[in-house]
């Protein structure tokens, strides 16, 4: 069973970045650790009195790492802003590598919009998200058929998206970081349209 202290994940774990995790345990394939969560990127400034939810964070991560190994095979996220593209994969740092598959699912892309985007060795897909969710997203990118998953558990749907995943390879347009900064939206306010 491969332990979380052996895989690249670790440094997260120890800094209190992996928050609100709803899997992060072993995959049933060797050395292979899965995790699906929340990553704190930037922590807000704590007080003696209270502890505050991070200023920063990608949501709806969805992740792979493997023991023994420094770089993630595969890491998915949902961030409010493009922009926040740069601090992530600056705290990821040597985690991110050429051969791994990444995404940013981003509130403030054009719907229409599909994009690789390098940052440093690695490169990321970045796509729009609106009313729907990482998981969603990535089941229908990669043509999992939802019906099929009912019978796994949380593990095992995770695990289901890993495998598909490593085929994935479309040709979106590619842009640089800073062509993407020219091109994105306004973040939307995560807290309109609910009801008070």
């Amino acid at each position: 069973m491969t332990s979380i202290a052996e895989t690249p994940l670790a440094r997260l774990e120890n800094e209190a970045r992996l928050i609100n995790a709803t899997v992060k345990a072993p995959g049933t394939q060797a050395k292979r650790f899965l995790y699906r969560g929340e990553l704190a990127i930037k922590f807000a400034q704590v007080t003696e009195r209270e502890s505050r939810p991070p200023e920063l964070k990608a949501e709806q991560v969805i992740a792979s790492a493997t023991a023994g190994e420094k770089e993630l095979p595969f890491f998915s996220c949902y961030l409010l802003s493009f922009e926040s593209l740069a601090p992530m994969t600056a705290l990821l740092g040597d985690m991110l590598g050429a051969n791994g598959k990444y995404f940013a699912f981003c509130s403030n892309i054009d719907l229409a919009a599909k994009y690789r985007v390098k940052m440093g060795n690695a490169t990321f897909f970045v796509l729009p998200l609106e009313e729907s969710t990482v998981y969603n997203e990535l089941l229908e990118l990669v043509n999992l058929d939802r019906d099929g998953l009912k019978k796994r558990d949380a593990n095992g749907k995770v695990e289901a998206i890993v495998n598909a995943v490593a085929k994935f390879s479309p040709k979106y347009e590619e842009i640089t970081y800073e062509r993407g900064l020219q091109v994105m939206q306004a973040p939307k306010d995560p807290g309109a349209n609910r009801p008070v």
